[in-house]
């Protein structure tokens, strides 16, 4: 389907956000129809809050002849619980499979709830040692953001990993888990629909709010997955975080945002500047993207200690 075709037939379905359910998290979550088969809970472009209740990533799903394939599991048990209400209002098929798109908790501190309901979990083999490792830390932050709305959740390491790819056999369709390299954090991995040439890019691919650098996240890496996951050449493009976009789109927010920082981060250890040069860096052009204000310098500095070690 032309994306043009699919962004005139977005359709907020009826039974979006219409009660509250346990501890003030919605019952069910506003969808968005992405295609016959893909739909997208959108999140927050903000940081996770209270009163989004953890919910700022897409939460997605594939429906198919054989059952239904989510992308991540939720922030948290009563998030994924809200999703799969929703999943419900569309069709009565299962969830055979949840996917992580990484070790983040808004990842896979929902994961509680599908291994309650015997959901295999399947996520890049680096993301399930990072959650095996650090799963009681996001738990822990996530349940002094969330309070009472944390109710359920609890650590569930993925039970099904992959280093490169992995491929689901679905009937009518084929769904492929694909790891394209080191990105935004460890384990990013994408899903990607060949027959549709629809792409979740998971966190590899931003827009409408800027991405986050963390101390593990390796921006060069990134960028060359960038490229290689790029060579799919999708027609539709569900990022990590906001609405379905093209990939020129999601190319210029997310690759041409990591070049520019890391540009102008070479500029000023070329010169032999200083970490508060970094954190000074004009990157107005940028200042339209939620989150900037929130991440803008810290991003430039997080840059700049990275790169300064290929300098001194």
């Amino acid at each position: 389907m032309p994306l043009r075709a699919v962004f005139l037939g977005f359709l907020l379905l009826a039974s979006g956000v219409v009660t509250a359910g346990d501890a003030g998290v919605p019952e069910r979550l506003e969808l968005t129809k992405v295609s016959e088969r893909v739909y997208s809970a959108i999140g927050a472009t903000a940081p996770g809050t209270y009163e989004n209740h953890g919910h700022n990533n897409n939460l997605s799903f594939v429906v198919t002849d054989n059952g239904v394939v989510v992308m991540n599991g939720g922030d948290n048990y009563l998030l994924a619980r809200a999703l799969h209400h929703s999943i419900r209002s569309v069709t009565d098929k299962e969830v055979q499979y949840v996917v992580n798109e990484n070790a983040q908790g808004h990842a896979m501190l929902g994961n509680s709830y599908w291994r309650d309901n015997g959901v295999p979990i399947i996520a890049h083999e680096s993301a399930i040692e990072e959650f095996r490792e650090h799963g009681d830390i996001k738990l822990a932050a996530m349940r002094n953001r969330n309070k009472e709305k944390a109710e359920g959740t609890y650590v569930a390491v993925p039970d099904l990993g992959f280093s490169d790819q992995y491929v689901l056999d679905m009937g009518d369709v084929t769904i492929e888990l694909r790891y394209f390299g080191p990105g935004h954090s460890p384990g990013d991995i994408a899903l990607w629909i060949p027959q549709d040439r629809l792409l979740i890019t998971g966190d590899l691919g931003f827009h409408q709010r800027l991405l986050a650098v963390f101390d593990d996240t390796d921006t060069g890496a990134w960028i060359d997955s960038f490229d290689r996951m790029s060579q799919l050449n999708p027609q539709t493009v569900i990022p990590g975080h906001g609405e379905p976009a093209s990939l020129d789109i999601i190319t210029k927010e997310t690759k041409g945002y990591l070049v520019f920082l890391r540009n102008e981060v070479k500029e000023i250890l070329e010169r032999g500047g200083g970490l508060d040069e970094a954190y000074a860096i004009d990157q107005s052009q940028w200042s339209y993207l939620d989150t900037f204000e929130e991440l803008a310098a810290k991003n430039a500095g997080r840059v700049y200690q990275h790169l300064e070690f290929d300098y001194f």
